[in-house]
């Protein structure tokens, strides 16, 4: 399949540059055999007792980082940890930095370029481990997404982590968690609707265009991911009792589908996964995808694509944007049926 066949018209007036307040005020387009408008609050309403939700309990880290290299600033995006003390990295401007530059942040906080590939940058700092995460608290901040046209500010530190945010290590926020309240979560208990965390430490690749002009060719960022074994059995037990899994999101459904066996159950699992899904995958484990509305011929169009199917994911967007829903990390969400490949 080629890039263009994700390709569509998005006005630039539907980016949402901040939330709504409160967040399950949001918009909620569910995406079945008809399309409804609804509201965030609704989702209880659309779930049954016995569904189980997957949330994803990464916690995103200040990953954005300004210095110097001599007299040029350098803004720095940290996107994978590669040990205590280094980073894979996007740098800008990245195209004169070489290996044994140093980038310096602060007067006790520096990174020397150890590797370059293309605009990315491996960079070991000059603290490690605790000391490293409490220098990036300290001098770093929120890396917001690039299609949102403003610096962070201190209300993104809050807006930009999901309720569930509990391990850090991302370095964007899994977005479709960003929607959720305890009203809404209190709401969901009442419904019989038990959740379950997982993690997917997001990275900043997340965000990288497709360049390809056919999608075979494209490679995808890995990211450390983890499912426990208690995880593990809850789902393989919802299932069993004939509850649908509700993943929060592409990054836990990635996760998901990574240890996903063929036979529909879960297995524990730890470590990186790159999985790219595309039209023509067959789902394992998720049955019902909540998450936001995504760039044109990003990976996560083609993702929901592959769960919703790619008409009916057209027909969805067409709509959003003609009803005037807000469209990614800050917007509105939609809840996807899934369409199996015939």
């Amino acid at each position: 399949m080629k890039t263009a066949d994700f390709d569509f018209d998005l006005p630039p007036d539907r980016i949402a540059e901040h939330p709504v307040r409160p967040r399950d005020a949001a918009r909620l387009l569910e995406v079945g055999d008809r399309l409804h408008d609804r509201v965030v609050r609704d989702l209880p309403t659309l779930l049954q007792p016995g569904d189980l939700m997957v949330v994803n309990d990464t916690r995103v880290i200040p990953a954005r980082l300004d210095g110097r290299r001599g007299e040029v600033a350098v803004e720095i995006t940290l996107h994978k940890r590669l040990g205590e003390r280094e980073w894979a990295s996007f740098a800008r401007p990245g195209k004169r930095l070489k290996p044994g530059d140093t980038i310096v942040i602060a007067g006790d906080f520096a990174a020397e370029v150890v590797a370059k590939d293309g605009m990315e940058v491996r960079l070991r700092f000059s603290v490690s481990g605790p000391d490293l995460m409490e220098a990036l608290h300290r001098h770093g901040r929120m890396p917001l997404p690039p299609y949102i046209r403003r610096q962070s500010d201190e209300s993104d530190d809050a807006d930009y982590q999901t309720v569930f945010a509990a391990r850090e290590g991302a370095v964007a926020a899994p977005t479709a968690g960003l929607h959720f309240t305890p009203d809404l979560l209190a709401a969901l208990d009442s419904r019989g609707v038990r959740r379950v965390p997982v993690t997917l430490h997001v990275g900043a690749g997340t965000f990288l265009p497709v360049k390809v002009d056919d999608i075979a060719d494209h490679k995808m960022h890995s990211e450390w991911g983890e499912i426990s074994a208690e995880t593990a059995e809850a789902v393989n037990a919802a299932r069993a009792a004939g509850g649908r899994i509700v993943s929060v999101g592409t990054t836990a459904l990635r996760i998901l589908e990574t240890a996903g066996r063929a036979d529909g159950t879960l297995a524990p699992f730890s470590g990186d996964t790159s999985i790219f899904i595309t039209p023509g995958y067959r789902f394992h484990i998720v049955d019902l995808l909540w998450t936001n509305f995504h760039l044109p011929k990003s990976t996560l169009f083609m993702l929901v694509s592959a769960f919703a199917g790619m008409e009916r994911m057209r027909a969805a967007y067409a709509h959003a944007i003609d009803r005037n829903y807000r469209f990614f990390s800050y917007g509105d969400a939609s809840l996807l049926h899934r369409t199996d490949p015939t």
